[in-house]
């Protein structure tokens, strides 16, 4: 019996975001389903080491690189309709669920308890899924802050509602990625590599 789960799980790479937006590039499901993975991490090994509290970086990160996978069936709807109105909201979330339920249909049987859990939110991974809401909207952040230095303003609103609903979140762990972190998406990569060398000159 053939199983397509993984196949269609791979083909997040195309899905397109922002979809209303003019992007300078565009950014595919699978290109932000990483990065949100890398940013669920740090935001956990912050949380731990920063901050003495109890987080798995690696469970994060696996959670974040499945957090939008039922929009390989549904598609990217954009922010601006998905929150319109709470009866569009509610409507979607539905939406959403129906179509993780149907990706995990996809699996065998004897698989299908290993994925649900990164499919379908779950109570003991509470904490971890709002670092990975959290690193979502981070990256949603950085894609702004890289589309501006590109020259291009369509995203200069969007940056804003992405950065006070990070500040909103009263996380100790986003708070302290936006203060020592954040700075280095603005930069270039000659500026970021000349940090490194002048670090290393210092030593």
């Amino acid at each position: 019996m053939e199983n397509n789960f993984y196949s269609m799980v791979l083909r997040m790479k195309h899905v397109d975001r922002w979809g209303l937006m003019r992007n300078t590039w565009k950014e595919s499901l699978s290109e932000h389903s990483l990065d949100v993975a890398v940013l669920a991490h740090a935001l956990a090994v912050l949380r731990k080491k920063r901050f003495g509290k109890e987080a798995d970086p690696h469970r994060a990160a696996v959670l974040a690189l499945f957090h939008d996978a039922s929009e390989i069936i549904t598609g990217d709807l954009p922010t601006p309709v998905k929150y319109y109105n709470d009866e569009i909201t509610s409507a979607y979330k539905k939406i959403e669920e129906t179509a993780s339920h149907s990706l995990l249909s996809f699996l065998p049987q004897d698989l299908q308890p290993d994925y649900e859990p990164l499919l379908i939110p779950q109570k003991e991974d509470q904490e971890l899924w709002v670092l990975v809401k959290a690193a979502d909207k981070l990256s949603a952040l950085i894609k702004c802050l890289e589309e501006e230095k590109a020259g291009n303003l369509e995203f200069s609103v969007a940056k804003e509602a992405q950065l006070r609903a990070l500040h909103q979140m009263e996380l100790p762990e986003v708070e302290l990625f936006l203060s020592e972190f954040l700075s280095g998406f603005t930069k270039t990569l000659d500026e970021q590599s000349s940090t490194v060398v002048e670090k290393n000159g210092q030593n």
